[in-house]
C-alpha cells in the first residue's frame, strides 16, 4: 500500500496513542493537518479501511459516549510504524519534485505584458497578504493551546512558505515597475516580442 498524506497523517496519530476516527479528525482540525493533508471525513474512514486491510493498524476495543453510537479504536502495529517511520526518512531527507502553478505562471509572464502582469501579481499580492496575516492568527491560537511545538512544525513551514511568497511577489512587483526586468522589445507593429 502506498502511503498517501492522509494515511500518513492517520499513522501519525497513532503513533502517538489508540484513537478512533473521530478522534482523528477532532485532533488534526485542532492541529490544522488540513493545511497540508486534504482531510474530509469520507476520505479518512476509507483511509483507516484501507490501513486496516494492510495490517498498519488494527481494531483494539471500541468505545461509547452517552447514547452516542459504539466507537471503534485502532492502533497501530509494528508494519504500520515500519512503513511511517520509512514514509518519514524519505520525505525529511528527500526534496520532492513539485510542480507549483505559480512557477508555470512566471514562465508565461511575458505573454500578458508588463502592465497586466503587474496588475495580475499585484491580486496575488493581496490575497497573499491576507493569508500571511491569518497565518499569524492561526499560529498565535495554536501557541495559546500550548500543543506539543512538535506538532506544530507543518503549520510553521508553511506559514514561512507563503511568508516568503509574500515577500517574492513584492520583489517582484517592484522590479516590474522600475524596468530591473529585462522584457522583450515591442515588434514594429507596436506589441511586445512574444517569440524572444
Amino acid at each position: 500500500m502506498r502511503l498517501t498524506p492522509l494515511a500518513v497523517a492517520v499513522l501519525s496519530l497513532l503513533h502517538e496513542q489508540p484513537m478512533h476516527p473521530y478522534e482523528m479528525a477532532q485532533l488534526m482540525r485542532e492541529r490544522r493537518t488540513d493545511h497540508h493533508v486534504k482531510v474530509k471525513a469520507g476520505s479518512l474512514y476509507h483511509t483507516v479501511d484501507r490501513l486496516a486491510e494492510n495490517r498498519f493498524i488494527e481494531v483494539v476495543g471500541t468505545q461509547r459516549d452517552g447514547k452516542r453510537p459504539e466507537r471503534t479504536v485502532y492502533a497501530i502495529t509494528q508494519a504500520g510504524r515500519d512503513a511511517v517511520l520509512e514514509r518519514a526518512r524519505v520525505m525529511l531527507s528527500t526534496p520532492a519534485e513539485e510542480y507549483p502553478e505559480f512557477g508555470n505562471g512566471l514562465a508565461l509572464i511575458d505573454e500578458l505584458g508588463r502592465e497586466e502582469a503587474i496588475a495580475e501579481l499585484e491580486r496575488r499580492e493581496s490575497r497573499l497578504a491576507t493569508g500571511v496575516a491569518e497565518d499569524e492568527k492561526i499560529l498565535t491560537k495554536l501557541r495559546d493551546r500550548q500543543l506539543p511545538t512538535v506538532h506544530t512544525l507543518h503549520w510553521r513551514y508553511s506559514t514561512a512558505r507563503r511568508a516568503f511568497d509574500l515577500q517574492f511577489t513584492r520583489e517582484l512587483i517592484d522590479d516590474l515597475k522600475h524596468d530591473r526586468i529585462t522584457w522583450p522589445p515591442p515588434t514594429e507593429d507596436g506589441s511586445d516580442d512574444q517569440t524572444g
